[in-house]
């Protein structure tokens, strides 16, 4: 099943996507919070399987996207792919490599993403996104999948001129509107990345500039929940950005670098979830 948050009447709504187009089924009686769609779990799913048979859709194209989800904790997965740790001038970790995105990061599909002008660097990064479906503590990895609700798509964009002041990464990675996340969260009985991999890339102004399979990630989905959970107390709508594959600006020579700037778009695509479009524009004067 996939599944949306959007505004209706500047409220926000949960819709599911069929063939036809989105069901609201906010409008239904179903809860307005996707964090309480996802702790109904799979009993949840299975009433809206059953309820939506039949019901009006909408146009998605008429649609303005809310946050995915309302996360306490938005987790996010340095160096997860070998090339781009290489390209990046690092090497493959031997533990995962754990940074975090402030909420405000968290940004709906299709809206516009300020770039200040005090920074110039500015970076993609493509990225599956795991969607957590219950609470989870130290976790063992054979349990892990049990606590994803679904995936979606991410771009954990970065001003590398601010990452680097420090080794905590977090100067450059927690613009407001830097975790664009979505549309869709695909739920985990149809979708496992860690044993079908998937396609993941990402387009600058319609030219691919990544382009890898999640099956590269060095640390698979299980192991990060496994993992994460160890030290933070993950709960349900939490998100946690899995890496990057190559093909980020920060990794070429110094003189091909030409970083993202105003007036750009930037698409990411994974097999089987969709596409998340992420126009960037001037931040206005403060």
């Amino acid at each position: 099943m996939k599944l949306c948050t959007f505004y209706a009447n500047e409220e926000t709504h949960v819709g599911v996507k069929t063939d036809g187009g989105i069901v609201d089924i906010t409008s239904l009686g179903f809860p307005s919070g996707m964090n309480e769609i996802i702790s109904g779990g799979a009993a949840m799913v299975r009433k809206i399987v059953k309820t939506i048979i039949g019901a009006p859709v909408i146009d998605e194209t008429t649609l303005r996207f809310s946050n995915i989800t309302n996360p306490a904790k938005i987790i996010c997965v340095g160096l997860n792919y070998v090339d781009h740790a290489l390209e990046t001038g690092g090497t493959a970790p031997e533990f995962p490599v754990f940074f975090s995105k402030f909420n405000d990061c968290l940004f709906p599909a299709g809206e516009p993403v300020n770039l200040p002008d005090w920074q110039s660097n500015y970076d993609y990064e493509a990225e599956l996104v795991i969607v957590v479906g219950k609470q989870a503590y130290n976790i063992p990895a054979d349990e892990a999948y049990d606590c994803i609700y679904g995936f979606a798509c991410g771009n954990d964009l970065s001003a590398r001129d601010s990452q680097f002041l420090s080794s905590q990464w977090i100067s450059g990675k927690n613009f407001p509107g830097f975790g664009p996340a979505g549309p869709y969260i695909v739920t985990s009985d149809e979708l496992d990345p860690d044993k079908r991999p998937l396609s993941i890339k990402c387009l600058r102004n319609g030219e691919t500039v990544q382009s890898s399979s999640t099956g590269e990630m060095i640390f698979s989905c299980r192991q990060l929940i496994s993992w994460a959970s160890r030290f933070f107390a993950l709960s349900p709508g939490d998100l946690v950005f899995t890496g990057t594959p190559a093909g980020v600006i920060q990794g070429k020579v110094k003189d091909e670098r030409n970083w993202l700037k105003p007036g750009e778009t930037v698409v990411v695509e994974i097999e089987g979830i969709g596409g998340l479009k992420t126009p960037l524009v001037a931040a206005p004067a403060v």
